[in-house]
């Protein structure tokens, strides 16, 4: 592994069940996506911190006693157990040249970098002499949880440079996972690194870049659900931007409206989600086909409830049509009002069904991936175990 450096994965996320809902104290099923970004780490020369993320168009170097000198002025400012203040990240933008209103990927990835460096050498040791890059099968702004899975990353390769998390990978083992007190570390700081890029997450997208599996999220509690089955995904991104902001604020307003009407549908959501994970948690000591079904119809059902609370788009509505028309269940994930939607594929789909409704969807302008869900947390990997895109991607300097 020396000879290529410290490679490190983590998954992005969908919403199974409960988007909206969760907003209004019901549960939410959050599942880790088998889409990734990858992370490798080797050591430096002449005393700089380099960082390359071709995805968004960066590649920036300091000078490792400039970043110490910064960290030492600042140094009172990093707490793990707060957000970041705004003077610090004031402080951060200047010393990068970051403009103080920039809200771009590449912006807030450079802000989120130097944020986590410097927090996490001054707890844990030395400003680090590394060289990183970042690649990421995840596109940005999807709703996806791209960010998160970059925060994971980078928390894991950190702490390991700076001795705070051991190495777990031993030889001849292609990937290794780190121990459930060093995962609790990297998440700490993974989310703090979500508090940079977002200022105030709920922390289920790094909860789910870390432990991976499916997550339950209510009313700001977060549990893992009990060993849970992979399942079989299209993920399918419309390509049709939409605000969260505005379309939270549209149901907020529907149910102030109609709340005779509209708190059932909730309450429907959350009986969904609640089925789901029953059903999930049932399915690996009964791995029945019979499960699919009941999976597809809890699909099927919550997109209209979707509908219903005024999240739909006509693009998803014809997602939802292309897919039906080879005999496949999908929903929205996310925000909704256009963004992405997924859709369930049975074991005993074929490829040939598999590619034909993908060529379907390409056809209406939409990206496709055939992926799963359920997918591992923050992974440790060996070159061996790696794609040769994702090889060819890190190794590009």
């Amino acid at each position: 592994m020396a000879e290529r450096g410290l490679v490190v994965s983590a998954p992005g996320k969908v919403i199974l069940h409960g988007e909206h809902a969760v907003v209004h104290g019901k549960a939410a099923l959050a599942v880790a996506l088998g889409l990734r970004t990858f992370l490798c780490l080797r050591p430096g020369g002449e005393g700089r911190l380099r960082v390359r993320l071709p995805g968004v168009g960066v590649l920036r170097s300091w000078e490792r006693p400039r970043l110490s000198a910064l960290r030492e002025r600042l140094g009172a400012d990093f707490d793990e157990s707060k957000p970041p203040s705004a003077e610090l990240l004031e402080a951060l933008k200047e010393f990068a040249g970051i403009p103080a209103e920039a809200s771009a990927p590449d912006s807030l990835a450079i802000l989120a970098f130097l944020y986590m460096c410097l927090a996490i050498s001054a707890k844990y040791g030395d400003v680090p002499s590394v060289d990183i890059v970042v690649w990421s099968e995840l596109p940005t702004g999807a709703g996806l949880g791209s960010s998160a899975a970059y925060a994971v990353c980078l928390a894991a390769a950190l702490l390991h440079a700076c001795g705070a998390i051991s190495c777990p990978l031993q030889d001849g083992e292609i990937t290794a996972r780190w121990t459930e007190e060093e995962m609790t570390l990297i998440n700490t700081w993974a989310f703090q690194g979500e508090r940079v890029i977002h200022g105030n997450p709920s922390g289920v997208d790094n909860a789910v870049g870390t432990w991976g599996g499916a997550l339950r999220y209510q009313s700001g509690k977060i549990k893992a659900l009990k060993r849970v089955p992979t399942l079989r995904i299209l993920l399918t991104n419309t390509k049709v931007p939409r605000s969260t902001k505005v379309l939270v604020a549209g149901v907020k307003e529907k149910i102030l409206k109609f709340p005779a009407i509209m708190n059932p549908v909730l309450d429907s959501i959350d009986a969904i989600s609640q089925e789901c994970q029953s059903v999930l948690e049932a399915m690996p000591a009964n791995p029945s086909p019979e499960h699919y079904p009941v999976l597809e119809e809890l699909f099927d059902i919550n997109q209209h409830h979707l509908n219903v609370i005024g999240v739909g788009h006509p693009s998803l509505d014809r997602l939802c049509r292309v897919t039906a028309s080879h005999g496949l269940h999908s929903k929205l994930t996310g925000a909704g009002g256009g963004g992405c939607g997924i859709t369930l594929l049975r074991p005993d789909t074929t490829p040939q069904a598999v590619e034909a409704a993908k060529r379907d969807l390409c056809a209406c302008g939409f990206e496709c991936w055939e992926t799963d869900i359920g997918a591992p947390g923050v992974t440790l990997h060996s070159s061996s175990s790696l794609k040769a895109q994702v090889l060819h991607e890190l190794s590009e300097s």
